[in-house]
């Protein structure tokens, strides 16, 4: 056995493979039966709707709208020029306005049936949008006079952080949901 082994390595490699996961599978499945499935009834599945709505697309668009807006005028306020207020805006609509055409497109494709159609259509309108902001981003020396990199980069990385934020009061909401679960 040895003897053939050292001649056909790869049959003991397979041989080794496929008992890694039958134990695998064997762990899974005396796991699954340990935990005692209970599926819920159709008032848990409400309540656990109920407590975690989807957040919109939308929302978190008006979002990076407000925040921008905040950085923009904190950006003028505190500077007291201008120009800054104007550059930390842009940096703002360079998030904002391809997270738009994101969300737009995204919402046009909900009636998609197949689901490999929706998942290209994610990925066409996620090129769109990184398309789009770093076309923005070229084009800000030009449209913007007397830029201040800086500034746009704050509104940028500060509009950019709210899908963190959302991200983290979704997450928020699912622990409330579990809680509901263990009780």
């Amino acid at each position: 056995m040895a003897d053939a082994a050292a001649k056909y390595p790869e049959s003991l490699a397979h041989k080794n493979s496929v008992q890694a996961v039958e134990s695998d599978s064997e762990e899974l499945t005396t796991e699954a039966q340990d935990e005692e499935f209970k599926p819920l009834t159709r008032e848990e599945a409400q309540k656990i709707r109920a407590l975690n709505p989807p957040i919109s697309l939308w929302a978190v668009l008006a979002g990076q709208v407000g925040v921008g807006s905040l950085v923009a005028l904190l950006a003028w306020i505190l500077t007291g020029q201008p120009l800054m207020g104007w550059s930390a805006a842009y940096g703002a609509l360079a998030v904002v306005l391809p997270a738009a055409l994101f969300a737009r497109g995204l919402s046009r494709q909900k009636s998609a049936t197949h689901g490999n159609a929706a998942l290209v259509g994610f990925f066409v309108w996620e090129m769109v949008k990184i398309a789009l902001t770093v076309a923005m981003l070229f084009a800000a020396p030009r449209l913007v006079e007397g830029l201040n990199w800086l500034a746009l980069l704050a509104g940028f990385v500060v509009t950019m952080k709210v899908y963190w934020v959302a991200m983290w009061l979704r997450s928020a909401r699912k622990t409330r949901s579990i809680k509901f679960l263990k009780n």
